[in-house]
């Protein structure tokens, strides 16, 4: 493993979430978060944070609900991360679900991890009014929202938050109920279902270690401090966000939250972030709305310019972006300095270009089977196009199998194999899946391919299932081709495939496009739009080995289906 002051920052005193949150009483008066309540802005202060965690765990073992699995669905807010930690420094299994999901795939979840009780945003409701009456597991639910007053049917139970608050707090101060460190930190603590490009879901277990082993590396590797703000933009039920905040809250980070994505840039504007963590669809929408305005303004010469000017400003010791720049920068905030970018390829060029704007992205890669952190690019020492060494608490190795040989930069490509406190238990009620996802030394098999350089630094170069395999035995990986369509500002949004030619043997790589027309003069027509982004791709093609070039295009006049964090469900394109 690489050895650098990257693994060498000073750890938190953190070995249990429990120790997270008693921590939290550091920051003090500090504001640990922002949030819209109804139409207004809210704070609520680290030390106020604090106090609803421990007055939550404490109700939830005061009314029975100690050592209960718990799920929390809904919006992002304080009360949903509180919940989770509440419900395992209880004793229990916190389950994060996702908000997008039907009800009747909620109601099935449920029943298949054996839920008791489920927390809720105020918009689910009514929508849980079926599953009340008749559930066969859950018999405990928990509106996030004052408007409800605890109640109980046949079979079910209404029990408000803020009435667990208030009996919770009562009895925590009373010392009638007690917290502490949890005495089995390798206990199922966590269930998650993975979100499926696959189609098919699974459910992780992790436990309590995994996921502080998560919080630990995060907070180790991420360039931020109790001075900065970041915007929470993912979707919360997501280990990558989730992770992430976690850490934020040991830093002493304000983290503010976006209300819906509809409004990310006027939030942008309004909470002024420093950081952002992201994943690399927003990278893109950003940097192509960028490129829109510019054209509006008819200032993509002065842009060329300044661009040309920023790097040899650089090269002498001289920081010219926020002169030259300022305007662009302006519309995130204009206090954005990083970017810490996740669960998908990045184009590289995209890390250059926001660089020269003041904004340094720094990559990072995970697995939610890895709580979900593996590796994320050190922000003092970054290589182009990779996602870093491996986090500390974590060991990576590539596993390419006898004979494979090196690939045009030298280094032998392989499956990547991780193993650290951060690997998960296994799958919930499947144990083939389990033992198949495991070497036989411990190592767990994540699916995607890349390779590490001589200092440890990992480049990823596709996913094992999408690979595409040519008739001349070569493999394509269709992630690093889309890669740099990404850096097409006309192309919104594109998948590559493998398709038999008529001959029933070549296979043709075809690019299938959604283009953006909003990088195009109103009225321009659909087949102008196509023969400009066939001509772009035919530029980015001489970028490219002769058998990873696009033969053939296609279009398509309405978004990919993607997953609530943002991936194209990539097995419903063929």
């Amino acid at each position: 493993m690489i050895k650098t002051k990257y693994h060498d920052r000073a750890l938190p005193d953190l070995q249990s979430l429990y120790q997270l949150v008693e921590n939290l009483s550091t920051h003090q008066y500090k504001t640990a978060f922002r949030y819209y309540d109804s139409n207004h802005i809210a704070d609520i202060t680290y030390l106020d944070f604090q106090g609803i965690v421990f007055s939550e765990a404490a109700g939830l073992k005061k009314l029975g609900l100690g050592g209960k699995r718990i799920a929390v669905i809904g919006d992002t807010s304080p009360f949903w991360i509180s919940t989770y930690l509440a419900a395992i420094i209880a004793g229990g299994v916190a389950v994060p679900m996702d908000k997008d999901l039907k009800p009747e795939e909620i109601s099935g979840f449920l029943a298949f991890a054996e839920i008791d009780a489920v927390a809720y945003s105020p918009s689910f409701h009514e929508k849980f009014a079926p599953i009340m009456e008749s559930h066969p597991s859950v018999h405990t639910f928990i509106p996030m929202m004052s408007s409800v007053t605890e109640s109980r049917t046949t079979g079910s139970w209404i029990l408000p938050l803020d009435t667990i608050l208030e009996i919770g707090k009562a009895a925590y101060e009373t010392k009638e109920v007690t917290l502490e460190d949890s005495t089995d930190m390798d206990r199922m603590s966590v269930m998650l279902f993975t979100s499926g490009t696959t189609g098919s879901s699974k459910c992780v277990m992790l436990s309590e270690r995994n996921v502080v082993a998560a919080c630990r590396a995060a907070y180790t590797s991420v360039d931020f401090s109790g001075e900065d703000t970041t915007v929470s933009v993912l979707p919360i039920h997501h280990t990558y966000e989730l992770c992430i905040t976690l850490a934020e809250l040991s830093l002493g980070v304000t983290v503010c939250i976006n209300d819906s994505l509809r409004h990310v840039l006027r939030n942008f504007a309004l909470f002024k972030p420093t950081g952002l963590i992201l994943v690399p669809l927003f990278v893109n929408t950003m940097y192509k709305k960028i490129m829109d305005e510019v054209k509006r303004k008819e200032m993509e010469r002065n842009l060329k310019i300044g661009l040309k000017v920023s790097r040899v400003a650089r090269f002498v010791g001289l920081n010219l972006s926020q002169k030259l720049f300022g305007q662009i920068t302006a519309a995130f905030g204009g206090n954005l300095k990083k970017i810490i970018c996740g669960g998908a390829p990045l184009n590289p060029e995209m890390v250059d270009v926001f660089g020269e704007f003041g904004i340094q992205i720094c990559e990072g890669y995970g697995i939610t089977e890895c709580s979900p952190l593996v590796a994320v690019t050190p922000y003092y020492a970054p290589k182009h196009g990779s996602v870093g060494p491996a986090v500390v608490g974590c060991t990576v190795r590539i596993d390419s199998g006898e004979g494979a040989e090196p690939n045009d930069r030298g280094f032998v490509e392989g499956e990547i194999c991780v193993k650290g406190d951060n690997v998960m238990l296994g799958y919930y009620k499947n144990p083939e899946a389990s033992a198949e996802v495991f070497t036989e030394d411990g190592y767990f098999r994540t699916g995607d391919i890349g390779y590490m350089d001589k200092s440890g630094y990992i480049y990823i170069t596709g996913r094992k299932k999408s690979v595409i395999v040519l008739e001349n035995g070569k493999n394509v990986f269709p992630e690093e081709i889309e890669e740099y369509l990404a850096g097409i500002p006309e192309i919104a949004e594109s998948v590559v495939v493998g398709r038999k030619g008529e001959d029933g043997e070549t296979i043709n790589l075809v690019a299938i496009v959604y283009p953006n027309a909003s990088a195009f003069p109103d009225g321009t027509p659909a087949e102008d739009m196509q023969d400009c982004i066939r001509d772009k791709i035919q530029i980015e093609n001489k970028k490219l080995v002769r058998y990873k070039q696009i033969q053939s295009v296609e279009f398509r006049d309405e978004e990919f289906e993607k997953t609530t964090s943002k991936k194209i469900k990539r097995h419903l394109v063929h």
